[in-house]
């Protein structure tokens, strides 16, 4: 499919069997996700994909323009079960991806997260959200990213800065649902906004 939003200057393209609702005319991306879904590889399992990794979530994806550049939105989750998280993801290859989620905990709270997989993955806890919904950013500065989250869509709070290998150019960039211990979750991204801007400051809110 090619993306018919606004906000997004590139063709956007769902992944095998996904079925998303692209709705132009309010510019929101909407997904149940598929039950027992996910993008993870294991860490405890050293660098082999396996039995613990998943590779299996709903994507929608395309190739951004090269150079600087901010992609954000507001993420909603109808939580059912642990790890249900509606994405910002990047993606290189199967070894090398990020994703900045809204994710259930397992104490029941809904929370911003963050993973970095070069080979394997890492799984870093940013911050406890009242509510179902939050805003995601992700922004590249020439080499490097950096995750950001905000409650009000206005003042964002840095959740990580980290760099990826895209020695082949080929990084894609967009949205996923994932569900990996239930049944499935609907997930929302509304108020969808690219800029093919450098982000100005890492740490000072903007």
């Amino acid at each position: 499919m090619g993306s018919d939003l606004p906000a997004i200057p590139f063709a956007l393209k769902a992944s095998k069997g996904s079925s998303w609702n692209v709705d132009a005319d309010t510019g929101t991306v909407t997904l149940m996700a598929t039950p027992h879904s996910d993008i993870f590889v294991d860490p405890g399992a050293g660098t082999q994909l396996n039995a613990e990794s998943m590779l299996n979530a709903a994507t929608l994806l395309g190739a951004p323009p090269r150079g600087d550049f901010q992609l954000s939105a507001r993420v909603t989750v109808d939580f059912r079960a642990t790890f249900d998280a509606g994405v910002l993801l990047i993606w290189v290859d199967e070894r090398h991806w990020a994703k900045l989620c809204f994710e259930y905990s397992p104490s029941g709270d809904p929370m911003v997260v963050s993973v970095v997989n070069r080979c394997v993955a890492d799984d870093a806890n940013a911050f406890v959200v009242e509510g179902r919904s939050v805003w995601l950013r992700v922004a590249r500065l020439e080499g490097a990213f950096a995750f950001h989250a905000s409650t009000d869509g206005q003042v964002w709070r840095m959740v990580r800065f980290f760099a990826l290998d895209e020695a082949d150019g080929s990084t894609e960039l967009g949205f996923e649902a994932q569900s990996p211990t239930g049944e499935g979750c609907l997930v929302r991204f509304d108020d969808i906004r690219f800029a093919a801007e450098r982000l100005r400051d890492l740490r000072d809110g903007s």
